[in-house]
Order: structure tokens, then sequence, then C-alpha cells
């Protein structure tokens, strides 16, 4: 096989691969870096060997991945403030077909801080399981296990990361008016608009990274959101420009300054109202989002 014909069949299974990688390790640009690292193992190795490509790809990304997760983890026992996942723009595909409520959950912010939970093993058998629809016996060739350990690997993630309750997401038209009137009313400063839009328990989850300016501490309940964003748009939203996007799978924003990206927020709505924000200001978190809303 020419070194064109094998990149093109690579191209092929490239989408898959990052949506699986990404899956795995939280950060998009990681998952980049895994899919590159198995191109390179899949052109250096022994063709003849290899009777199904898009099986062998899944195992090598899924092996690379492994191998990032244990130093990914001492990282973020470090990381300043809370940590949440680089957030990505899903209208486009990049994580593949999202079409039921189910698969939209999966790539939530939420569910991906519930899988640093897991050993980076029982991640993996939950995201092949559960994102990708492997059967026990699959799993169990990716990873070189016996198939009776993947149930049960499969079993004890499943339980740690169980979801109460899952996300209603109004139709899209309803999402954007929702989000317009909730930028408008932070930026006005806007208490009473704010308190309409926000649930009695909403919590706004602030990622940083210790680099800019954000909440290290999850803020919780109405009145606490509403000063919150009151007195950030005092000091930080005069000349912001904001965008409605969706967020790994959900409503979201992304805010601009002078044209450059500085923030991304993945919000969660329940029963016509806002109940969960997570917003993303690291910048080390935002080229791969920020690529995505600049691309051509």
């Amino acid at each position: 096989m020419t070194m064109p014909t094998l990149a093109d069949e690579f191209e092929s299974h490239r989408p898959r691969l990052f949506g699986l990688a990404y899956r795995l390790l939280g950060s998009a640009q990681e998952a980049e870096d895994a899919v590159q690292d198995a191109y390179l193992r899949f052109s250096g190795a022994d063709r003849a060997a290899i009777e199904h490509p898009a099986a062998w790809l899944a195992k090598a990304v899924t092996n690379l991945c492994l191998n990032r997760l244990t130093s990914a983890r001492a990282r973020r026992e470090e990381y300043v403030g809370t940590w949440l996942p680089e957030p990505v723009v899903t209208s486009d595909g990049a994580l593949g077909p999202l079409e039921s409520a189910q698969r939209r959950e999966q790539v939530s912010l939420a569910v991906l801080v519930l899988l640093e939970r897991l050993t980076p093993t029982e991640r993996a058998v939950y995201v092949l399981r559960e994102a990708f629809g492997y059967g026990h016996r699959e799993i169990a060739d990716v990873l070189d296990l016996s198939e009776a350990n993947c149930r049960q690997l499969y079993r004890r993630a499943a339980q740690r990361v169980a979801v109460t309750e899952s996300r209603f997401e109004p139709a899209p038209e309803r999402r954007e008016e929702l989000v317009t009137s909730f930028i408008t009313a932070a930026r006005e400063g806007d208490l009473a608009g704010l308190e309409k839009l926000l649930a009695a328990d909403v919590t706004w989850w602030g990622d940083g990274g210790g680099k800019v300016s954000a909440a290290r501490r999850p803020i919780e309940g109405r009145e606490k959101v509403v000063r919150f964003l009151v007195g950030g748009s005092r000091r930080f939203g005069a000349g912001l420009e904001y965008t409605v996007v969706e967020i790994n799978g959900a409503s979201g924003l992304a805010a601009w300054a002078d044209g450059t990206l500085v923030g991304v927020a993945e919000i969660e709505l329940r029963d016509g109202r806002i109940a969960q924000v997570r917003a993303v200001t690291n910048p080390d978190k935002l080229e791969y989002v920020r690529r995505q809303l600049t691309r051509p």
C-alpha cells in the first residue's frame, strides 16, 4: 500500500479515533496528539498483519490514551482551582453524531468530570461500551483482558459514574433564546432578569487554571450566582462580545475580547431555567475550540 493510500485510509478513521481519545482524556489537544501517534504506528506497522484496521487503530489509540491518563491524573492533582475538561464545539460533528439525549449527555462536561473518578482501565471499558457500543468480547480484545474482567470493570464504572438525572434540552430555537437572554441580563447587570433565568439551585463552575481570574470553587445558589455575575459584568464585561454555540452537546456561549476567544461556557438547562454553568477561561484549554470557531 502506498503512503497516500495509507494516509487516506487513516483519515477515514480519524473522526472516530478523535472522539474516542477525547472521551478518554477530556482534552482535545491531547486527543489530537494521541491520534497522530496512532498514525505513526499505523504507517510503520506490518500491513499484512492488520486484518481489521478500524479495530487495530481503536486498540492503538486506547492504549496510547491509557499511558497518558496516569500522568494527566498527577497533573490534575496540582491544578489550581476547579478542573474542567477542554470544551469542544459539537454542532459540526467533531465528536460524532449526537442524535439522542443519551449520546449528548455522554460528552457533556459534567459526565467527563465524573469519568475522572475512574481508573484508566475502568474509563476505557466504560467509554468503549457506552459511547461506541463495543461488546465485552471486543473490549477484552482491545485491552488484553478477560471478558469476565471487562464485565466486572464495566459494572463498577457504571455505578461510580451513575448520572442521577438526565439533561433535558428544549428545542434549538428555545435554547438559543434562553442563552441570548442570559447573555443580555448578565451584561446589563439585570438582577431581575437573571433571577428569572436561573434555577434556585443553580451552580457555577469556573476553570481559569490559575492563569486568569475565575471562581476557585463552585458557586451555589441563585443569589450567589447573580451577585457573582453582576460583579463580573462590572469588572470585566465591558467590551466583551458573545456568540451562542453548542458546547459538548449542550447549550453554550463563547466570549470574545477584541476578536480573541477568552472564554467558553456550557449551559445546562432544566425545566426552562439554567441549572448549571461550566465556564472555561484557562487560555491553554481554549486553543482547540478557538480553531473550531475561527475556521473558514
